[in-house]
């Protein structure tokens, strides 16, 4: 299939600017990477490709005015007899400028080096290709509610925790009890040299070799434990420190219990988002907490102590002779620490005024009794408005 104009691939007319350029080739590849169409990675990967070269090609100015002179005869010059190839993608600068901006971290979540490092060695991963070496184990996320309690004294918890974890027959190496013998293929460097010569010149690439997986080891034996993967499954129990004062969606990271690295890499890590559970008595509002006491018409005309819960243990709350349903009181010291902090909160106590459902002949008598003598509820003579009748 003949090749398509360079221009018309990345959608720039012929004068284009190269900030015009590395703009369309950053739209494209993001749009054609093959991490980003699982239905049909071949095609965007050779979509992927075809917008690399072409980008090679018009960001260096000699090969894009041998391209302009002579066509693809003229970038058939540039790139060797072989054609296109990843180790001449040499712009190392755009490439940083490029990837190392949303669509990089999208595509791979870190940082571009120039070629040979991680851009280049996790395309060749994702796409299948071969790797270089072992690689970290992947990071895991779990959710964990705590309560109000832990949050307001701290906690140690422990948790199950499914993961991969190195598998300890082969140390994660795959082989039988770990014995590697070097790869024939690549005299155990992990690498495959081919020298093209054109003319009085010639180009050296160098790519990770196939058989190996860029590693320069082979197992001779599989590990029978791990069947040669390195790592097994396992459940373990792991132990967190709920720190005081925590919120809402916290984040704790747990170093070294996320999944095994393939290939005996370093293991990745545990998140955990916490998540604070509702209480059946407290209201948390920041550092503050909440509680609604009733109390008796007695105790609200007359005052009196209250002893009532706390996140700590109980507390002795005095109420004063003529409390109105609904007041506040506040118990200093008695809320939530704030995290990583010295300071707490107070735990503030609304009354709530009771009355009596059910009441007898007596005490029907007696609360109209009492009622007459405050002169209809006591108030009456303040506001007219409102009289019981």
């Amino acid at each position: 299939m003949a090749k398509r104009d360079y221009y018309e691939v990345l959608g720039v007319p012929k004068d284009a600017a190269e900030p015009a350029i590395k703009k369309a080739y950053r739209r494209l590849a993001k749009k054609y990477h093959p991490d980003l169409n699982k239905d049909k990675p071949k095609e965007a990967e050779a979509k992927f490709k075809e917008l690399s070269e072409a980008y090679e090609i018009l960001m260096d100015r000699e090969k894009r005015s041998l391209y302009d002179r002579y066509g693809h005869e003229g970038a058939q010059r540039a790139f060797g007899a072989q054609g296109f190839d990843w180790s001449d993608f040499t712009h190392f600068g755009d490439v940083d400028d490029i990837f190392g901006s949303s669509i990089f971290r999208d595509f791979f979540g870190g940082v571009a080096t120039p070629v040979g490092g991680s851009l280049f060695e996790e395309f060749f991963r994702r796409s299948g290709r071969a790797p270089y070496g072992p690689s970290r184990g992947r990071d895991l996320r779990m959710d964990l509610e705590v309560t109000l309690e832990e949050v307001a004294k701290g906690a140690q918890r422990e948790i199950q925790v499914p993961h991969g974890v190195t598998c300890e027959d082969c140390r994660g190496t795959g082989a039988k009890d770990g014995n590697l013998t070097d790869c024939p293929a690549c005299n155990g460097t992990g690498q495959v040299r081919d020298v093209r010569r054109s003319g009085f010149s010639h180009m050296i690439s160098i790519t990770p070799c196939t058989r190996c997986r860029g590693e320069g080891k082979l197992a001779s034996e599989k590990c029978p434990e791990c069947r040669g993967r390195g790592a097994i499954q396992k459940t373990s129990k792991v132990s967190v420190a709920i720190p005081k004062g925590t919120r809402e969606g916290l984040s704790l990271r747990v170093l070294g219990q996320g999944e095994a690295g393939d290939r005996g890499g370093p293991v990745g890590d545990l998140y955990l988002v916490l998540h604070v559970k509702d209480h059946d008595r407290f209201q948390r509002d920041g550092r503050n907490v909440i509680l609604e006491a009733p109390i008796t018409i007695s105790q609200a005309a007359l005052g009196g102590e209250l002893t009532v819960p706390t996140l700590f243990g109980s507390a002795t709350l005095k109420v004063p002779p003529g409390t109105q349903t609904n007041t506040p009181f506040r118990l200093r010291g008695k809320g939530l620490p704030e995290l990583n902090g010295s300071r707490r909160g107070d735990q503030l106590v609304r009354v709530v005024v009771r009355t009596p459902k059910s009441l007898s002949a007596e005490e029907k008598k007696f609360f109209r009794h009492l009622g007459e003598s405050l002169g209809e509820y006591a108030d009456s003579h303040e506001d007219t408005s409102f009289r019981v009748r």
